[in-house]
């Protein structure tokens, strides 16, 4: 049995709210979706998001890659020699590494589809519910307080605050939505890298004077700067997570020798897929780090693959898989759904996508 096509699908998505953070602001999801085809018709999905400011990825970027390369690469191949495929993957191309990760996604959908299970069992988990924070897009402080309180009326308990666009204000937002929501919800921030080292212990240790019970602080600095990401760490006791700082195993490595972070963010589209992802979450876990899957702008197909992981593997602190959760409608057939504040997989083979929606689909209501 092999794989018989590859095929590439643009996607672009309306989201029901524009996403805003100090790197950019976005009113849609647009992607890459990766179909794998096995002799008798199954398919397997995974997905490419286009993020410039982030990974540097496009959609016309990575739909190169897999029509020229990776795509030659898998066709006529066994697609149950998962680990020798997604190795191959891996070492064919530089960087490139949401292509990488839509592909790796790919082979393990349809290896699960083959087996009949979903993907989180093929990954060694059972679990089918996975918790999720929402993130609060970057506004003024009573913006953000009116929609800090209506997702909490949706049911969310972890609020990650987008900070970084005005270190000056970003004491005065994070006291709005914690006044907003009271004591019960749990507050994590996000710079988005929109700090420097020194705005960046400024504004942290002005809210740990004033009580504030921030549970992280996720990039606070450039991603280049892991001495400044070090010196805040070093410097602020609320913990600091490594999102951008660390796309593969070299990044990480160097995180854990400079002690620059205490958690780390790992994401499918940024290190290439779960089978590099898996990599990370082991070699977090020996050295002590504490761990979060997140995504960038994904659909549920990249989401539903994020979520499988944690599955299986779990996280010290909550998952950052709400993209999804963000679209107008669903591109998809099938997939992952959203229960306020919990990712639902499908108990059904692979992701359980049967295929790509039309986008005459009604809105999610």
């Amino acid at each position: 049995m092999t794989i018989s096509a590859v095929r590439t699908h643009r996607v672009s998505a309306p989201l029901h709210t524009p996403f805003v953070t100090a790197l950019r602001r976005t009113t849609t999801v647009d992607t890459l979706v990766v179909e794998l085809v096995d002799a008798d018709g199954r398919s397997g999905f995974g997905e490419a998001p286009q993020v410039w400011q982030v990974t540097g990825a496009s959609v016309g970027g990575a739909q190169a890659c897999v029509r020229e390369l990776l795509g030659p690469l898998l066709t006529g191949r066994d697609p149950d020699d998962l680990v020798a495929r997604c190795a191959e993957v891996q070492r064919a191309v530089v960087d490139n590494e949401a292509a990488k990760a839509a592909v790796d996604v790919a082979l393990h959908d349809l290896a699960a589809r083959r087996l009949g299970v979903p993907l989180v069992r093929l990954l060694g988990g059972t679990t089918l519910r996975v918790p999720t924070d929402v993130t609060l897009a970057a506004g003024d402080a009573a913006d953000l307080a009116a929609a800090a309180r209506q997702r909490q009326a949706d049911g969310f308990g972890v609020l990650k605050l987008k900070v970084g666009t005005d270190a000056a204000g970003d004491l005065d937002r994070v006291r709005a939505v914690r006044s907003a929501v009271g004591a019960g919800v749990r507050i994590r921030l996000d710079a988005n890298q929109g700090w420097t080292p020194r705005e960046a212990v400024r504004v942290i240790r002005g809210i740990e004077d004033a009580g504030l019970d921030v549970e992280l602080v996720e990039q606070p600095v450039p991603r280049w700067d892991l001495d400044g990401l070090a010196w805040v760490s070093d410097r602020v006791s609320v913990p600091i997570l490594a999102d951008e700082a660390v796309f593969g195993v070299r990044d990480l490595v160097e995180v854990i020798r400079r002690r620059a972070a205490d958690l780390v963010n790992v994401k499918l589209a940024k290190c290439g897929g779960l089978q590099p992802a898996r990599t990370l979450l082991e070699l977090a876990a020996a050295h002590g780090l504490g761990t979060v899957v997140g995504s960038m702008m994904e659909t549920q197909v990249g989401i539903g693959a994020a979520a499988s992981l944690v599955g299986a593997y779990g996280t010290t602190a909550v998952a950052d898989l709400d993209a999804a959760w963000w679209l107008a409608w669903s591109p998809v057939h099938g997939g992952l759904r959203y229960e306020g504040a919990t990712v639902v997989l499908p108990d059904a083979p692979g992701l359980g996508i049967s295929g790509l929606a039309e986008a005459k689909m009604q809105p999610r209501g």
